[in-house]
């Protein structure tokens, strides 16, 4: 393949050194015979508009936008996807025929994905504990209530973001969320599965769990976004509880999965792009 028939889809976000999605999406376009590249430019939130513009008028697929552009790249777009406008962030944009570019998020999608192909969850009516607010929160509470979660206690560190995004999900979604505040864990029992999209576990905070290990029940699934290490703390509590548990590998790679089904209109490789995924974190 000729290095200039070769278009590329870029990823927008900066810090990117932690990224593995170039690696990941790129084995898969190999394994397709797709003439694309996945590539990353370092953009913070002042550079955005610029860069937007200017890949307007390349001939590209789309894009990828990470933090912290997910919210802030939304006026800069032409149309949003209906998850999308009601989540409120996009990290997928793809550029139609026409030349608008419309904006998608793949993360939510990707933790359903994962959720119910390979957990087998079922999540109309089923009550969901998430610990956590931010961006992988978010789009993991949007998610579960769009498809008909019957309750979703949230819960943060920072009170007022957890409060923020139940009213949200109530108003754009459906009448599901339930505020929780900081370490009051009354509602815990009454879950079917418990989520951990706080980070704790990884980086600095290895070892650690946000939640205590004697109130989780051996019947409650348990799921951390996370997935290097590929046991968080949470994890191996849950573990010696006797939950079932999954980690963040299957939505990192469902996300990834839906973006290149949306930029190439083919099926994606999956067990091509979960095999790269399962490589880097083990160092090959």
């Amino acid at each position: 393949m000729r290095e200039e028939n070769i278009r590329t889809v870029t990823l927008l976000g900066t810090p990117l050194s932690q990224s593995f999605a170039a690696r990941m999406q790129n084995a898969a376009y190999a394994a397709m015979g797709e003439a694309l590249r996945y590539t990353y430019t370092e953009t913070d939130e002042k550079q955005l508009p610029a860069v937007v513009e200017r890949l307007r008028g390349e001939d590209i697929p789309g894009f990828a936008v990470t933090k912290p552009n997910k919210v802030t790249v939304l006026p800069l777009l032409d149309e949003l996807d209906p998850l999308c406008e009601k989540m409120g962030a996009a990290n997928t944009v793809v550029r139609l025929p026409d030349g608008k570019l419309k904006g998608y998020n793949t993360d939510g999608i990707g933790f359903y994905t994962a959720l119910t192909r390979e957990a087998g969850v079922e999540v109309s009516g089923r009550t969901f504990f998430c610990v956590g607010a931010g961006g992988a929160g978010r789009a993991i509470c949007s998610v579960l209530a769009h498809y008909g979660a019957g309750c979703i206690y949230i819960t943060d560190l920072r009170d007022t973001v957890a409060k923020a995004l139940a009213e949200e999900i109530c108003e754009k979604f459906a009448p599901v969320a339930r505020f929780v505040p900081h370490g009051d864990w009354s509602g815990l029992g009454d879950c079917d599965c418990i989520i951990n999209a706080s980070g704790v576990g990884m980086g600095e905070s290895v070892g650690e769990s946000p939640v205590p290990k004697e109130l989780l029940r051996s019947d409650q699934l348990c799921f951390d976004a996370c997935y290097n290490p590929a046991r968080t703390q949470f994890l191996l509590d849950a573990q010696e509880q006797g939950c079932p548990v999954m980690n963040g590998l299957g939505m990192s790679l469902y996300q990834g999965v839906a973006q290149i089904e949306l930029w190439t209109g083919r099926e994606a490789p999956v067990e091509v792009m979960r095999q790269e995924l399962l490589d880097i974190i083990s160092g090959k």
